[in-house]
């Protein structure tokens, strides 16, 4: 990899979490720190959010909008007078989604993640004060959604980064981004596949690392990808584990019959931040008559608390809880209290791995499907580099380690390595091997 006089910022916008790091040498690249309380954190959660403030006769005068931790925080304080955006990165390649209005305000896509990378600069502070032109900003393989048109995620991008001053705006896939920030260990020639698990999707891809004296080489193989990774798994928790207390199976009289309880009231579960959307819709209402009816109305007076004290975001944090001591035990208590709702319970890893059993297969067979683009059989590939919070669940670990062994894979730098080696392909001498421009309409 050759050095360059001016630097180059790599900026992972996932699905949860953004990271930005900045290289401007031969050395890594440095991560850009945000100080949060007493310490810093350099994984910036992708969320927004935005606070009406009202003049002396009640009337909204002013927009106050966060960004990350900030965001989380006022929506959490002020959840009803506060619209909170999280996971907005899925919207991205969808034509469907055209804006949403917020607080009487349209907002596009990329009035959205431009309004995000500003609050994100502004809470960097120094560290961004003076951007570079250059700036390669991780992409996925494939983009969430039933039929992502990639072109348009890539020009709703631009608009958003051009607004920051960038010029020289290029797109490379995130598992690539990943593989360069592992190659800087490598001591001999490699061919790499790298897994990258975000918080919406799972990609991979397949890279050719070869030395020539001082420097590496390298050459792309293949990639391919799939829509589904963290944020599955947890809804899959919260489905089996969290609505059914919650009411979700079960029945309400409505006279001579017993029908069950809608199932659209629980699919807002999916990200707790839509909670408080429920809470705010028509939906409300018969949920609120529901208890009256329900042959178990103790579970719908539970669902009315969570929606009506905001209970989504403590939900969330237990959800997490337990899928990360299932990745080192073979059995977890699930625990959530807030309030008068407390739900218990012990969870198996065999359970759980039962529910994500239809992730796990897409995984599977976007794994087998970047092999086959590149000829090679699994024997081929000398090292598997996995990043990326899911690759700590062991059954996500457990396709690999049928596949290459042990000995071929290699963790590391789980939520840092794309952002570093976005800002490492920068430098690279021959760009358009690695990156892309977006397409101008």
């Amino acid at each position: 990899m050759t050095s360059a006089v001016q630097p180059t910022i790599g900026i992972d916008f996932g699905t949860t979490n953004t990271v930005v790091a900045i290289a401007d040498g031969d050395g890594p690249a440095r991560l850009v720190r945000f100080p949060v309380g007493e310490k810093d954190i350099f994984a910036f959660r992708s969320a927004l959010s935005f606070h009406s403030l009202a003049g002396p006769d009640g009337r909204p005068t002013e927009r106050v909008i966060e960004a990350g931790p900030w965001a989380i925080e006022a929506y959490v304080e002020d959840p009803l007078e506060t619209r909170f955006v999280q996971s907005f990165k899925t919207f991205a390649a969808s034509a469907a989604f055209t804006e949403t209005r917020i607080l009487d305000k349209r907002y596009l896509f990329e009035d959205l993640l431009a309004a995000f990378l500003f609050k994100l600069r502004d809470h960097a502070g120094g560290q961004m004060s003076q951007l570079p032109p250059r700036v390669i900003v991780g992409r996925p393989v494939t983009f969430a959604g039933g039929n992502p048109d990639e072109a348009l995620a890539l020009r709703r991008y631009e608009a958003a980064f051009e607004r920051l001053g960038f010029s020289d705006i290029r797109y490379a896939h995130e598992p690539v981004g990943a593989a360069f920030f592992f190659a800087r260990q490598l001591k001999e020639d490699a061919t790499v596949l790298v897994a990258d698990f975000g918080g919406g999707t799972s990609d991979f891809s397949i890279v050719r690392f070869e030395r020539h004296g001082s420097q590496l080489r390298s050459v792309p193989l293949a990639r391919s990808g799939v829509g589904v990774a963290g944020d599955a798994f947890d809804y899959r928790i919260i489905d089996n584990v969290v609505s059914p207390e919650l009411g979700k199976g079960s029945l309400y009289k409505a006279m001579s019959s017993r029908l069950p309880i809608p199932q659209r009231y629980y699919t807002a579960f999916a990200r707790w931040d839509q909670l408080a959307l429920l809470r705010a819709s028509k939906d409300m209402r018969d949920i609120r008559a529901l208890e009256r009816t329900a042959v178990e109305p103790e579970k719908i007076a539970r669902l009315i608390e969570v929606l009506d004290d905001n209970h989504g975001y403590a939900l969330y944090r237990s959800v997490s809880g337990l899928k990360e001591a299932l990745s080192s035990q073979e059995s977890a208590r699930f625990s959530f209290k807030a309030g008068s709702v407390e739900i218990e319970r012990e969870v198996a890893r065999t359970e759980f791995e039962d529910w994500i059993a239809p992730e796990l297969k897409a995984i599977e067979t976007a794994v087998d499907q970047a092999l086959e683009r590149s000829g090679l059989a699994p024997e081929g590939v000398d090292r598997v580099f996995l990043t990326g919070g899911s690759s700590f669940v062991p059954a996500v670990r457990d396709i690999f380690l049928r596949r290459f062994g042990a000995e071929r894979i290699e963790s590391g730098g789980e939520f840092e390595s794309i952002a570093s080696g976005l800002a490492l392909i920068g430098h690279e001498t021959d760009l358009d091997l690695w990156s892309e421009r977006a397409a101008r309409p």
